[in-house]
């Protein structure tokens, strides 16, 4: 497929803003969720911070999107470690 240029700066950037706001969502989600069950302290103060914890990995994964030298190395920086977490959750999950 030969895309214009301009079509094509302009799909990549809606590809990183997509990553960055959805994937980011789900990456801080998936950091607050396993955080609130690992985290060594009473369960209302663990949940209150790791989802203020949560904050500063969606700040760092938006930076990471369009920090990123293309594209597809952005989605690979939030997908991977989501996967991550999300093993860890379900491995947390299923030992207790």
């Amino acid at each position: 497929m030969n895309l214009n240029p301009s079509l094509r700066y302009r799909l990549a950037v809606a590809s990183r803003a997509l990553a960055a706001i959805g994937g980011g969502y789900a990456l801080s989600a998936a950091a607050a969720a396993l955080l609130a069950v690992v985290l060594p302290m009473a369960p209302a103060e663990a949940v209150i911070t790791a989802t203020l914890l949560s904050f500063i990995v969606f700040c760092c994964a938006v930076l990471w999107v369009f920090a990123a030298r293309t594209a597809w190395r952005a989605w690979g920086g939030i997908v991977a470690p989501g996967l991550l977490l999300g093993a860890g959750l379900l491995i947390q999950r299923s030992m207790s």
